[in-house]
Parts: C-alpha cells; sequence; structure tokens
C-alpha cells in the first residue's frame, strides 16, 4: 500500500523555476546543481493532506520538506527551512 499518491503535475513552470531560484539564492548554490521539487499527498493519520519535497543534489544531498502545495510557498517559508537546517 502507497502512503503518498503521486498525481501528473498541474503547476506552473514559472512557479517551479522561481521555487527553485528561492532555494539557490537561500543556500548560496551555483545554478548547476539540480534541484528535485515534488509535492506528495499523503493518506495517513496525522498527516499533511499536502507537502512539498526539495531535494538539493548536492553531496551529500540535501532535503528540504514544506508542509503545503508548491503554489502556495513563499520566499519567507524557503528561508524558514534552510535557517531550521542542522549545520
Amino acid at each position: 500500500m502507497s502512503l503518498f499518491k503521486r498525481q501528473k503535475s498541474t503547476t506552473d513552470p514559472e512557479t517551479l523555476r522561481q521555487l527553485k531560484a528561492w532555494v539557490y539564492e537561500a543556500l548560496d548554490r551555483p545554478a548547476d546543481v539540480p534541484i528535485s521539487i515534488s509535492q506528495l499527498q499523503c493518506h495517513e493519520p496525522d498527516c499533511p493532506p499536502v507537502e512539498t519535497v526539495i531535494v538539493v543534489m548536492s553531496q551529500p544531498p540535501q532535503t528540504f520538506k514544506i508542509h503545503g502545495a508548491v503554489e502556495a510557498i513563499a520566499q519567507a517559508d524557503v528561508d524558514r527551512v534552510v535557517r531550521a537546517m542542522p549545520l
């Protein structure tokens, strides 16, 4: 049984580009480091209904999770999860 269902993306490509730009800026990473963004729906108790997972393919990879849809994420949300990352 799958805990997450993945639907075909209907997210505006410009919204994804903007989100990636905020991640690059917040982490001070060059644009040639790949970033993966996935929006997942969880159907388990105590799980947010929608979660956005951002993976920066650096060495080692860095993963950030934001509770909410891609379209609802603001630059402040990205800054918050990056600041919360342990050093």
